[in-house]
């Protein structure tokens, strides 16, 4: 067991591909916590969908030993996500760590999500120790990223460190610096046990395992634990900490990072941001714990099989288990059955969780189109918040309605200025403030700026980050933050497939748009629909006005034409074949089938 005071526990953030994960597997390489024959690239991203899609998503924890002028330290690394997504996962591994590495790519400079992540670490009273990464390539600028850093969070020249995570060069100077300059823990080993739990998971042997920073006491496997959140007990049946598997011990002391497995099956139990403290001995204050993460995207998850619904169910809570930031409750469509309205922090959230539940839990689902929170203000001034478009009141039910906005940070060289804001002028966006962050780079021969809007949350959702992506050849980056939500003149438009209303494709749309997006998921729908032996109206309505109209075509093949005689359980085996047609990923809208990509139509309307 190590001195408190040689301890050191800290989290590397960044905006997305600036080199997070590269620069964790340099530190464990050179501390040699993971041996040679089993280090991987990428080693903390543990997921099938990190390793493919090359980017975060769970915070990871990892336990590093090194020796600094002949004294011992214990390095506690949690590795954050990058993308604006699952910025809750970097605000809850802030809250477990003393310092930050704040790691900036040579060639990009700052963008939103380090902003976003350097004041967010600055409210937790974080040692931030500034670092520029990628000096190993050609159009490497650290001068002015340096400059960047001095002018815009006032970090002065000498304590800004240059690496190259990749070749490993000066990456020993930054563990030299995160001994010297991160405080140890302050914690007080003599005081009741009190541990932040940040975060979890379900282990179908062990239960459900705690990962917990222990910020006073200490504690032992075999003691009796409370969460004091739930008030739910329970044994330690073990304890460890990461290696980054985990590798079990008797016991953890103040200030370390590890897990506790509590053996408890209901998941429910353990909360992420509980505070975790002994039956014996236990204390009475809770440590702060976390702000509640509101979603703010919503959809519906449905299983094309009726009977997963139970699955689905059990696979959600197993998955809110270590994300805090996902919201379910049971609903119900007349199109698609039982199923979940699901919330969520993004459409990348969205997404991940859905293959998720698909990949590991093996379910086959179909997903609606992603909506925001609405409030709507009803006669008697009551407000009451709808997330589906489908629940809706009639127009004559309430008086106003008013829909979430956001305060829009974007960064970009200057050049791109017109188009950003034609982009936001259509998306109903409100121009508030432009800040120039340096003069002139040598990979975009232009200045670049920090501009600030505010515009509707629903509009970032339908493509805004593509098309922003794209008219500025991806050099700008964005981050928001949830503001007060404004009335505005919404109305529903309603989808009728076969002259019967799918609720599920349901929209909520600005009243000036509301004709042309009815349009233009007519239109879409009509290409995805498949054809059936009879022709499909397809029609967007406003109450009982409709919008536009379009027509599936009639199929007219007939699959018993080259059937000669025979026996008649031959052409009863072609019109069953006929009748199956594509099951998957599909659902029957009377005797319509409707796609999962005709559900997600209206993410792709122009």
């Amino acid at each position: 067991m190590l001195e408190q005071t040689n301890l050191r526990n800290f989290c590397i953030i960044a905006h997305i591909d600036h080199g997070k994960s590269t620069l964790a597997d340099r530190l464990i390489e050179i501390t040699g916590a993971v041996s040679e024959r089993n280090m991987t690239a990428q080693h903390l991203d543990t997921m099938d969908l990190e390793q493919e899609r090359g980017i975060t998503i769970k915070a990871q924890a990892i336990r590093l030993s090194y020796k600094s002028d002949d004294e011992n330290y214990q390095l506690n690394l949690i590795d954050t996500p990058g993308h604006v997504d699952f910025s809750y996962e970097v605000s809850r591994s802030l809250a477990a760590c003393e310092g930050a590495i704040l790691l900036v790519d040579a060639t990009q400079g700052i963008q939103a999500q380090t902003l976003a992540n350097v004041y967010l670490a600055m409210e937790n009273d974080l040692e931030i120790i500034p670092v520029i990464n990628k000096l190993d390539l050609p159009a490497a600028e650290p001068e002015r990223v340096k400059q960047e850093l001095m002018s815009t969070f006032g970090f002065k020249e000498n304590e800004i460190l240059n690496i190259s995570a990749k070749t490993g060069d000066g990456v020993h100077d930054l563990l030299e610096e995160i001994i010297y300059k991160i405080p140890a823990p302050k914690g007080i080993t003599n005081d009741p046990l009190r541990a932040l739990i940040f975060d979890s998971k379900y282990d179908p042997y062990k239960g459900v395992v705690a990962y917990v920073r222990t910020m006073h006491g200490s504690l032992q496997e075999g003691e009796k634990v409370m969460f004091m959140g739930t008030n739910q007990s329970a044994e330690i049946i073990e304890s460890g900490y990461f290696s980054p598997i985990l590798e079990k011990t008797k016991g953890l002391y103040t200030g370390e990072v590890g897990y506790v497995a509590t053996g408890l099956k209901d998941v429910r139990s353990v909360t992420v941001g509980d505070t975790m403290t002994t039956l014996k001995n236990s204390s009475k204050i809770p440590l702060p714990g976390y702000e509640p993460q509101n979603p703010m995207v919503f959809t519906g998850i449905y299983p094309t099989d009726g009977e997963d619904y139970p699955l689905l169910r059990e696979a959600l809570e197993k998955l809110r288990l270590n994300d805090a930031a996902l919201f379910f409750e049971p609903e119900s469509s007349a199109a698609l059955g039982f199923g979940f309205r699901c919330g969520f922090l993004g459409l990348l959230h969205m997404d991940i969780i859905q293959e998720r539940l698909e990949r590991e839990y093996d379910l086959n689902l179909i997903a609606t189109a992603p909506s925001v929170s609405y409030e709507i203000k009803l006669h008697d001034n009551t407000i009451v918040k709808v997330d589906n478009p489908s629940k809706l009141p009639v127009s004559n039910e309430y008086t106003d309605i008013f829909e979430p906005w956001v305060s829009i940070n974007i960064i970009t060289p200057s050049k791109f200025i017109g188009v950003i804001m034609d982009l936001v002028i259509n998306k109903r966006g409100e121009y508030k403030r432009m800040e120039y962050l340096e003069s002139k780079s040598v990979e975009t021969k232009d200045g670049r700026v920090l501009i600030d809007y505010e515009m509707p949350l629903s509009e970032i959702l339908i493509d805004f980050h593509d098309k922003l992506k794209s008219g500025t050849q991806g050099y700008a980056s964005m981050d928001y933050n949830l503001i007060e939500p404004r009335s505005s003149k919404l109305v529903k438009v309603d989808v009728l497939v076969n002259h019967e209303n799918v609720d599920a494709l349901s929209m909520i749309a600005h009243k000036d748009k509301a004709s042309i997006l009815g349009k233009s998921l007519v239109e879409k729908l009509q290409e995805l629909i498949p054809r059936q032996m009879f022709p499909i109206p397809i029609q967007a309505a406003i109450g009982g006005k409709i919008l536009a109209r379009t027509n599936v075509k009639a199929l007219r093949k007939n699959v018993l034409a080259k059937c000669y005689g025979g026996d008649v359980t031959r052409k009863r085996k072609l019109l069953e074949q006929q009748k199956k047609g594509k099951k998957k990923r599909m659902k029957m809208i009377g005797s319509i089938e409707i796609p999962q990509d005709a559900f997600m139509a209206v993410l792709k309307l122009d």
